[in-house]
């Protein structure tokens, strides 16, 4: 930047009358109008948008249906279809990848199945590569360009501790920058285990005797954090496919005690719900060898979604109920697969 030699401050003291002036004045504008842009976003955020898969009885993906094809009903009410995509559509993705210690030693491993992952996605499909450990870290923006997200991926590095709700809720509002009506999906690699809820878990289990007092003690579902997730994931119509890590498998525990029992279920458990509240899918990686495999296999679910979205009909008013979505196909035999509904927050 070019430094001014201009009389800054004789200039600045002549003219601050008029700027607390102008000042002013704006305030009072957007005083008079603060009711507005609160009555646009309620009105935006209240379109839902679904993708939903479609199959046929032997489990294969059909791709071939139009709009006239499915009909949404909410709480029984049938809704109007006002945005429609076909399934080659294209997404903006988030691959979010756990950069914490449990991962450190396959850290080579999962970089090359995220690899493959890149290969299987559709060319105009936007993706944006986030790390998170302690600290989360965006690695590249939204791009078609496979190179640049390649080496992305390549440079992921770090230690430290699991923030996971952070990093879902760090990569979700990137996703808002992709418009409204942008198909929108998050792929994590993780085992769940978020410090910050296990630092929240614990003491609910001091009292648990045996693995399934432990599990009991547990609204794994109740978490505020998780919570937090699904209603923004909600708002933007975004599906979430989490890969669990078999480190985060209680069945796998060399020394499990209740506790830690109590602890990895709830994990799992909140993993699971974040998958069925968005209509995403849990797939659990049983082996490192099936890392590549399954980041391949949610590529390929990717490309079979469509994505539906309509405007409620009646007051919707942001009271903490529960509403209940359903999709009909017009041929009976074709199952349908989405999220099952979503809380007015």
């Amino acid at each position: 930047m070019k430094r001014s030699y201009f009389p800054q401050t004789v200039l600045f003291k002549a003219f601050l009358p008029a700027l607390i002036f102008i000042v002013s004045l704006c305030g009072a504008f957007r005083s008079a109008g603060a009711q507005e842009p609160d009555d646009v976003v309620r009105t935006e955020t209240s379109l839902v948008q679904l993708n939903v898969g479609v199959v046929d009885p032997r489990g294969r993906a059909v791709t071939s249906l139009s709009r006239n094809d499915f009909t949404v009903y909410e709480d029984g009410v049938k809704q109007q279809i006002l945005h429609f995509e076909p399934t080659d559509a294209p997404f903006s993705l988030v691959l979010l990848l756990d950069t914490s210690g449990s991962t450190i030693n396959f850290r080579q491993q999962f970089k090359s199945a995220a690899w493959r992952f890149l290969d299987a996605l559709a060319p105009e499909d936007r993706v944006a590569v986030v790390q998170f450990n302690a600290k989360v870290k965006g690695l590249s923006g939204f791009s078609t360009d496979r190179k640049k997200t390649a080496y992305a991926i390549q440079i992921a590095e770090g230690a430290g501790e699991t923030h996971f709700y952070e990093a879902l809720k760090y990569a979700l509002n990137e996703l808002d920058k992709e418009g409204k009506q942008r198909r929108k999906a998050i792929v994590v690699m993780t085992d769940g285990l978020d410090t910050l809820q296990r630092n929240l878990d614990r003491p609910v289990l001091i009292k648990a005797k045996t693995d399934a007092e432990a599990i009991a003690a547990i609204d794994a579902k109740a978490s505020s954090a998780l919570n937090a997730i699904l209603t923004a994931a909600d708002r933007q119509g975004v599906s979430i496919f989490p890969l669990a890590l078999p480190s985060g498998d209680r069945k796998r525990l060399p020394l499990p005690d209740p506790v830690i029992t109590g602890i990895y279920s709830a994990a799992r458990t909140r993993l699971q719900t974040l998958a069925d509240r968005t209509g995403g899918r849990l797939n659990e990686i049983r082996q490192l060898s099936q890392m590549a495999q399954l980041y391949a296999e949610v590529a390929a679910e990717l490309r079979t979604l469509y994505t539906v979205a309509y405007q409620p009909s009646g007051d919707r008013s942001r009271n903490g109920k529960w509403h209940e979505i359903k999709i009909e196909i017009d041929q009976p035999q074709l199952i349908v697969r989405t999220r099952p509904g979503y809380f007015a927050r």
